[in-house]
């Protein structure tokens, strides 16, 4: 079996790792249930490997996230409570074979390297277990759902911005899955409609990959990089309900200025609340989690914030993708074809029953005749 060499890069935050990895290396994780995001950038980092301290996928619901890394030619190890995070360091050679991580010549860990033939299987034998992971899960967000539901459906205090929606469209985007695919579906349509950009974290730091700059970012700015919040966008805090906000520290460091919010959920719905209380005309949301499984992913105690959101903004909400259906078709050629044929058709007919337009034209072709000398 072939062996993998590279540098071992580790990183207990997959989505901090990424920012720091070089293709042709290593990745020491510690991720259950990697999801999709965080597979389709391991992916786009160029990594040759990963080796999981934790499970991969761990049967609780329908995850797509390992066989999508593997898919995309990673060599995916699973070791989980191996205490790799002690004995290696960040920056050392090693080695992945048969499952095994290597480090001259000394086995540090034996793991089962994940391969597309199990893990299409495994993820075909969850779809089937997907009516209990909805009952745990309805469970857990019905728990939290009287408290989540009144304090959004009264209305959230959200502090004067300069940013004005009243009357216009809002793109938001959240760091999600196919996010970067969702945002270059909607970039005629940005240029087009000019919208309020609304970020949610990271998600500023895809607008800024593209060339866009936001107007608003929100979240408790964990993964969001020093040059986004620095762009000039307005900062929102997304607090506890209890008021703290943990966000703020960081950006008081970096002498930024900016307003807090407190409110239960998660940042994304913040993020679609504001567009929706200030006014906002269509909401466009890019990478924000709309099915079962992008619900389950996330592990959260319940998750009644986000069907709260979804039902009190649904009026005005659509997704990047539906986008690109409503507003950028493409136009094919036999439908210019079509439509040419249709006018010359119509002309014809014209000139047809109209005696005085077939003289006129009989009396052109005469004249044209008589300039050839025919």
């Amino acid at each position: 079996m072939s062996e993998i060499v590279g540098t071992a890069r580790l990183g207990k935050r997959t989505k901090d790792l990424v920012k720091r990895l070089k293709p042709g290396d290593l990745a020491i994780i510690d991720h259950v249930d990697l999801d999709r995001v965080s597979a389709e950038e391991l992916v786009e980092s160029g990594v040759r490997a990963v080796v999981n301290v934790a499970s991969s996928n761990s049967g609780r619901f329908p995850n797509p996230g390992p066989l999508e890394l593997v898919r995309g030619g990673v060599c995916l190890v699973d070791a989980p409570g191996s205490d790799l995070f002690e004995h290696l360091s960040d920056g050392e050679t090693v080695t992945v074979r048969a499952g095994s991580l290597w480090r001259n010549g000394t086995r540090l860990v034996e793991g089962v390297e994940l391969t597309e033939a199990v893990l299409a299987s495994a993820l075909t034998g969850q779809q089937a277990r997907v009516t209990e992971a909805l009952e745990a899960f309805a469970d857990n967000t019905l728990r939290h759902l009287r408290e989540e539901g009144r304090l959004l459906t009264e209305g959230i205090d959200f502090p004067p911005l300069a940013t004005k929606f009243r009357d216009r469209h809002a793109v938001v985007v959240a760091r999600g899955p196919g996010y970067k695919s969702d945002l270059r579906i909607v970039r005629p349509y940005i240029r087009n409609f000019k919208p309020v950009l609304v970020a949610v974290d990271g998600g500023a730091d895809a607008l800024l990959e593209i060339g866009l700059r936001p107007d608003v970012i929100v979240g408790d700015f964990d993964s969001a990089t020093d040059a986004a919040l620095a762009s000039g966008a307005e900062l929102l805090v997304h607090a506890y309900a209890d008021g703290r906000a943990p966000g703020s520290e960081r950006l008081r460091a970096m002498g930024l200025p900016f307003f807090t919010v407190a409110a239960p959920g998660i940042s994304e719905d913040i993020a679609l609340l504001l567009a929706h209380e200030r006014g906002a005309e269509l909401i466009v949301a890019v990478g924000t989690h709309f099915n079962l499984v992008e619900f389950l992913e996330r592990n959260r105690e319940g998750m009644a914030s986000t069907f709260v959101t979804r039902l009190k903004v649904g009026e005005s909400l659509v997704d990047a993708k539906g986008v690109s259906r409503l507003v950028s078709p493409r136009i094919g050629v036999w439908p210019l074809v079509t439509f040419v044929a249709a006018g010359v058709a119509a002309i014809a007919v014209a000139v047809l029953v109209s005696p005085a337009l077939r003289n006129v034209i009989q009396s052109l072709g005469r004249s044209f005749g008589n300039a050839l000398g025919l």
